[in-house]
């Protein structure tokens, strides 16, 4: 028995150490004066001279409390002839190779080192790194590192996705390494400091996932809560430790290896540090410090105790004693506190179970996934509804278990009952037909015969383009014509010519072949009007004797009547529309036209490309597209739906406007949706 820290109402406790199974316990002042007179071997005697000789006023049933309690964690030396008892309580302990396998496989360490001797033997080489000028050194290193980082964050940010590569994420796999050994060391070196023995470390695994651990189990020997809380904080510490130096010398040292490894040291440890040590939703540093910072051991598990009690008087009012009493607010905070860590324990043991179905053989990682869902997510949950089960007959005269089973009913009905669906998506409002004036290669303006807005009928030119290179080969290409007409046309006046006039008559076609493809190539620099419209978009710096380059739009050519809207749905939300939905389209900007529309057509196929970018990820829109050789290709199965504007867009004709569609789609179940969804992934990687 160890004396403790003070609890959190004023009294003293202490420290009950079984070193059979290296087990702490902590216990109060009222067990703590029972077990002075356990000697004396009768509960009531023990009871009145607790309340003779001190403030505390104990009944019987309170010594049998605490008798209960040290019988349940085997603190009791066992009687004579009570091996059948014990016999019993091993038997019950012991599992089947079955339950030993699974948890064996869901935790169990790897004691690698025995480095209490050592640290013992180092403890004066690393006294300098507890001192308060160590201290002001590395909070010095970390302001200037951080200067130095934001004065030159460009080539910071640019270092960080330079390291995005196989082997910038094996060497932050290294640097992660050695900072986790550091971390450890930070534990390991403060517990010794504080008079604590180290017997081991080594890694443990938790679902198969490596992580180092440090035993420092003694630390609940000490009597006051800030060394406890020291020891628990030092890894996390240490590492920031190593970033404050590594970003100051990240800062310092010239391009090349060593500031490479400054940088992986750096945000290696700031992240490592921030997001896993420091959370207190699983059992890391976070959750140790936390709890010492409360008062509050067992605090996953008190805080989880007082979760399901409150979780059962809102839906049953069962009248369950409360498992503990605490001032309202820490109250309220700790069951927040529980339903937070159930989120986010779901959301980890989810992430988990696909890693691992993801990064095993199929047959083997559909096992695990059951496994991990089985033990982390659905037996806390059969676990309650055995409670629930056992407390039926309170449950069924409970008047707010009956207004609790009908908000079930109404959210199952809900979930299944068919509701109207409205399907959301970006939209392309433009014209029906419109035609786009690009500039061919080597080109020039000789003449521009319509301003912006002006209307040109089918046929005109739209723009006069011209090319002095093309002109000069055309030059060409109709001398070297004339010139093989002509010697073909006198070869039959020739006797040797005579012999060649085949060849020359071929030579004579593949002239006259080239010469028509001169003369389609120079349509391309008088572009007509393949309808009546009105010419929209010219280029503002567009005048006669400006020089083009090639592909560069140069104007757009907009039918007078008719707009339509394209957008792009995913398989699951393309199922729920068909032609003759109405919508609604709005523009980005909220300066356009709004405008009612029906749908017109649905792709049976899936678009390979999408030719519209506007719509793309990269300028804004919401179909996620890679880039590849120009082309724009979609990250997961789209459909092209069409609608048809009803009205007039008045002065917005002529325009064209990206913005939001709404369908107002076929009613739908959300249940059946997600249960075709589940069975879809369940069919696609059970492979029938």
């Amino acid at each position: 028995m160890l004396p403790g820290p003070a609890l959190a109402d004023g009294q003293p406790s202490y420290t009950l150490h079984d070193p059979v199974r290296n087990q702490y316990f902590q216990v109060d002042w009222t067990t703590f004066e029972v077990l002075r007179r356990w000697q004396m071997g009768d509960p009531e005697a023990i009871a009145s001279d607790v309340a003779a000789t001190t403030t505390l006023q104990l009944q019987a049933p309170d010594i049998e409390v605490v008798m209960h309690f040290l019988q349940d964690n085997l603190l009791l030396q066992p009687p004579s002839g009570c091996a059948t008892t014990f016999t019993e309580m091993v038997n019950k302990r012991k599992t089947s190779k079955g339950e030993w396998l699974l948890h064996n496989y869901l935790f169990f360490r790897i004691p690698l080192l025995k480095p209490d001797r050592w640290l013992s033997r180092w403890m004066g080489a690393v006294g300098f790194f507890y001192t308060r000028q160590f201290a002001m050194l590395t909070l010095m290193a970390l302001v200037a590192g951080l200067v130095s980082v934001i004065r030159d964050w460009e080539h910071f940010t640019t270092t960080l996705v330079d390291t995005f590569t196989w082997a910038g994420l094996a060497s932050y796999g290294v640097a992660l390494i050695a900072v986790k050994a550091l971390h450890e060391l930070g534990h390991a070196f403060t517990a010794k400091r504080f008079g604590c023995r180290v017997p081991t470390m080594g890694l443990a695994f938790l679902v198969l996932w490596p992580m180092a651990y440090t035993d420092t189990n003694e630390v609940w020997k000490l009597t006051h809560r800030r060394q406890r809380m020291l020891v628990a904080g030092a890894g996390v510490l240490t590492e920031l430790t190593v970033a404050a130096w590594a970003t100051l010398a990240w800062a310092l040292l010239p391009d090349g290896h060593l500031k490479s490894v400054a940088f992986l040291l750096a945000t290696t440890t700031w992240i490592s540090s921030i997001v896993i040590n420091a959370s207190p939703f699983m059992r890391f540093d976070g959750y140790f410090l936390l709890s010492d910072w409360l008062e509050m051991p067992n605090l996953h598990n008190r805080s989880f105790a007082l979760a399901r009690w409150d979780m059962r008087e809102r839906l049953f009012a069962s009248g369950e004693s409360v498992p503990e009493v605490f001032p309202k607010s820490r109250h309220n905070g700790l069951i927040v506190f529980a339903y937070v860590i159930w989120l986010y324990r779901l959301v980890v043991f989810l992430g988990i179970a696909v890693l691992v179905y993801t990064f095993f053989i199929k047959a083997v990682g559909i096992v695990l996934f059951i496994v991990e869902i089985a033990w982390f997510v659905l037996a806390p949950l059969v676990r309650e509804f055995k409670v629930w089960w056992a407390l039926r007959s309170v449950i069924r005269q409970s008047r707010r278990a009956r207004i609790s089973g009908l908000w079930l009913v109404a959210l199952v009905v809900a979930f299944v009952v068919p509701w109207p669906s409205q399907t959301s998506t970006h939209g392309l409002l433009k014209p029906d037909e419109q035609f786009i004036v690009f500039a061919p290669p080597r080109a020039q303006v000789a003449a521009m015969p319509f301003a912006e807005g002006a209307a040109v009928k089918k046929g005109e030119v739209l723009i006069a383009l011209s090319s002095p290179y093309l002109e000069s080969r055309a030059a060409a290409v109709m001398a070297n014509a004339e010139r093989l007409r002509w010697a073909a046309s006198t070869s039959v006046f020739d006797k040797d010519q005579r012999a060649i006039w085949p060849v020359l008559q071929e030579q004579v076609a593949a002239a006259e072949a080239e010469m028509a493809s001169v003369q389609a190539e120079s349509q391309r620099y008088a572009p007509v009007a393949p309808f009546d419209g009105v010419l929209r978009d010219i280029q503002p710096d567009l005048r006669p004797g400006v020089w083009l380059t090639a592909q560069e739009p140069l104007a757009r050519l907009v039918a007078n009547q008719g707009h339509q809207v394209v957008a792009y749905l995913s398989e699951q939300e393309v199922a729920r529309v068909k032609p003759g939905d109405s919508a609604r389209f709005y523009t980005d900007s909220l300066e356009g036209p709004f405008l009612s529309l029906i749908l017109t057509r649905v792709d049976p196929d899936a678009s390979r490309t999408l030719p519209d970018p506007s719509l793309a990820s990269v300028s804004g829109g919401n179909v996620m597209v890679r880039e590849k050789n120009g082309q724009l290709f979609p990250e997961q199965s789209i459909y092209r739906v069409t609608f048809k504007v009803n009205g007039d867009l008045g002065q917005l004709a002529n325009h064209t406007w990206r913005g939001q569609v709404l369908i107002a789609g076929k009613w739908a179940s959300p249940g059946v949706g997600f249960f075709r969804y589940a069975m879809g992934i369940f069919w696609r990687e059970f492979g029938f």
